[in-house]
């Protein structure tokens, strides 16, 4: 029988005894404007060459944004950290997440048939849309047979999933999501298996769009970054409104992970 990852790994994790301070995360600066900015959030748009400027001191993350960056030499790239307060309730002893919590943080990431349906905010349009209007999990690229979302009670330390989404911007595509998880943060990664078009106007070639999203444990909160990067094309009229939607998409992420999480770690 088919199973519906790719590949997956059983590695030992290292024991965190402590919660990561968010300054030893993010320079002094980026925390106070994170704990005072409206809605908790900063974001930083590059284009051209651009380089990470909000990637949070994690080892993991920035091999894994690195190698990314090394791979698709994106011209674009869109960077949001975020602070999500931890309800008091879900607050441990230790100031770390527990095992449970630890369950159900994974288990949202994975969640993937719950994207679909989620709204952005569309510049062009100057209106609210909807992001993906097909989003499930699949046994594979080639019979592409939908599978439920992976549950498990003991997240692995590395798992690959395929997944078709269906976007109202670049249409019916495949994807592949990379999930790492070790002791104080889970990591995944996206990356687009067919090529993106917008009409009929190939924009994003075969694995130039990758995305990323941290969810590092910072005791009393939540440290979330986020970093869509893409190789686009140079259409005329076409590239500012592909810019120009990263950031609200990445933003309906966003909001789409922190009301899944506001509902399980009640």
């Amino acid at each position: 029988m088919k199973r519906f990852f790719a590949s997956i790994y059983i590695f030992s994790l290292a024991v965190c005894a402590f919660p990561v301070p968010l300054e030893s995360l993010i320079s002094a600066d980026q925390a106070a404007r994170l704990r005072n900015a409206e809605q908790g959030r900063i974001i930083e748009t590059q284009l051209k060459n651009p380089t990470p400027a909000l990637m949070p001191n994690n080892g993991s993350l920035r091999q894994n944004v690195t190698g990314l960056m090394s791979a698709i030499n994106p011209n674009v790239l869109v960077e949001t950290l975020y602070l999500y307060l931890k309800p008091a309730q879900s607050k441990t002893d230790s100031g770390i997440w527990d095992n449970g919590q630890k369950i159900k943080v994974f288990n949202q990431l994975t969640a993937i048939s719950t994207l679909a349906g989620i709204q952005y905010y569309s510049s062009s349009r100057g209106a609210m849309r909807i992001f993906y209007e097909y989003s499930s999990v699949i046994d594979g690229t080639a019979a592409k047979k939908p599978l439920p979302d992976p549950v498990f009670t003991q997240p692995p330390s590395a798992l690959t999933v395929f997944a078709r989404q269906k976007d109202l911007t670049f249409g019916d595509n495949i994807y592949r999501y990379e999930y790492i998880n070790t002791a104080d943060a889970v990591i995944f990664t996206q990356e687009n298996i067919t090529a993106l078009n917008y009409g009929i106007i190939p924009v994003i070639g075969r694995g130039n769009l990758r995305s990323v999203m941290a969810v590092i444990d910072c005791g009393n909160s939540i440290l979330i970054y986020a970093a869509s990067m893409a190789k686009t094309a140079s259409a005329p009229g076409l590239s500012d409104k592909i810019n120009s939607s990263f950031s609200n998409r990445a933003q309906a992420v966003l909001r789409w992970f922190s009301e899944r999480i506001d509902n399980n770690l009640q």
